[in-house]
């Protein structure tokens, strides 16, 4: 099937929600994704920060494919170990004392609201303007794009937004219904927006001194992503929940929300494939790879490394660890010059979004340094 059908059939019969790339890939192997023509492509978003031991590791797929062969799924009415097995590493890696999982990261914002709002009987949560925390209605009402929000207004009420990094209008905006704070350690979908430092330690004493829940949105960040294994701990600020997912699956469908000092009473919050025997074996093989391989460690040396390198040829370079944002002049034609050039990224606006699998080493991030030189020797960037 040649790539023109291939396009003609999404036309036909799939939603038309989605701004492909023009790129069919059909196989995957390390930090590299093959297209349906053969082509080679380095990759440098990794499925937007999900694959984080690149494609189809041996160690993910042993645990696939072991798992698949003895148990996929039961339904929660049944124990299974391989969610007991996850949900105890979350809770010794995170410091947090309980786990719920979901399928995804919007799900997990979902169960944070709905964990937050029964545990402090406040009903409202303060989010951050540029924050992306999903597309359900609850999870969107947290979400500050206009162009996400506007077509399906109204949405859930007692959701408001203060401006990120400015801990005195946050101060301010809290109120006695405030249940919660949700931020983004990093904010991502924004463009790689860092925090002044000390920032996340305000929050924190912020939703202490007013007896307010804070929730981390990790999403993105977390399991290495910015050179440890959760943002959140580059200032040593435990929230009281986090939501995880991307990462944490290494590809397949996982997200969960964690916490501590609070939980759900029985029936408050479920869903029938929430961590599945088949998700959380694939889980835990991610997790127990990242720690094993030192691969968060490797994302704090290649990441630095590598912002330096792009600083170095005179692109406006943010970010930490393998987070990185590239401010460019037009950011889709950016996106798509390097294609051109068989590397893969993506963009928020007029930034390019680095986000390479943490198994990154120094070959790859030569030959990314090297096409984005092309780039601006091109005069294309």
């Amino acid at each position: 099937m040649n790539f023109t059908q291939i396009k003609d059939l999404e036309e036909k019969y799939y939603s038309q929600v989605f701004s492909r790339h023009p790129v069919c890939a059909v196989k995957g192997r390390g930090m590299y994704v093959w297209d349906s023509s053969g082509e080679k492509y380095l990759d440098m978003f990794a499925g937007i920060a999900v694959n984080a031991l690149g494609h189809c590791h041996p160690a993910h797929v042993l645990a696939i494919k072991k798992q698949a062969e003895t148990l996929i799924h039961t339904s929660n009415y049944l124990y299974t170990t391989p969610q007991l097995e996850l949900a105890e590493l979350l809770t010794k890696i995170s410091g947090m004392d309980r786990v719920f999982f979901s399928n995804d990261g919007t799900e997990a914002v979902e169960a944070a609201v709905k964990l937050a709002r029964s545990a402090t009987g406040k009903k409202e949560v303060i989010a951050m303007k540029g924050g992306f925390h999903g597309r359900s209605m609850g999870a969107l009402g947290l979400t500050w794009s206009e162009k996400f929000r506007h077509p399906f207004e109204p949405l859930v009420p007692g959701m408001s937004f203060v401006d990120y990094d400015n801990a005195g209008k946050l101060e301010k905006a809290i109120t006695k219904n405030t249940a919660a704070v949700i931020l983004e350690p990093i904010q991502g979908e924004a463009g790689v927006i860092l925090p002044k430092d000390g920032y996340l330690k305000e929050v924190r004493k912020i939703c202490d001194d007013n007896n307010v829940l804070m929730i981390a949105d990790e999403v993105q960040t977390g399991f290495g992503r910015t050179g440890k294994m959760f943002a959140c701990e580059h200032e040593n600020v435990k929230p009281d929940i986090m939501c995880v997912a991307k990462g944490l699956g290494g590809g397949f469908p996982i997200g969960a929300a964690l916490f501590r000092g609070i939980d759900f009473g029985r029936g408050q919050h479920g869903g029938t494939f929430v961590g599945s025997p088949l998700a959380c074996a694939a889980s835990k093989a991610v997790i127990e790879t990242i720690i094993k391989d030192k691969l968060v460690e490797n994302s704090a040396k290649t990441g630095k490394s590598l912002m330096d390198r792009l600083a170095s040829e005179g692109m406006r370079v943010h970010g930490r660890g393998l987070m990185i944002g590239i401010d460019v002049a037009d950011g889709k034609k950016t996106v798509l010059d390097l294609i051109e050039k068989k590397v893969l990224t993506i963009n928020s606006e007029n930034t390019v979004r680095v986000l390479p699998p943490l198994i990154i080493e120094k070959e790859h991030a030569d030959i990314f340094v090297s096409k984005i030189k092309e780039l601006k020797d091109e005069r294309k960037i």
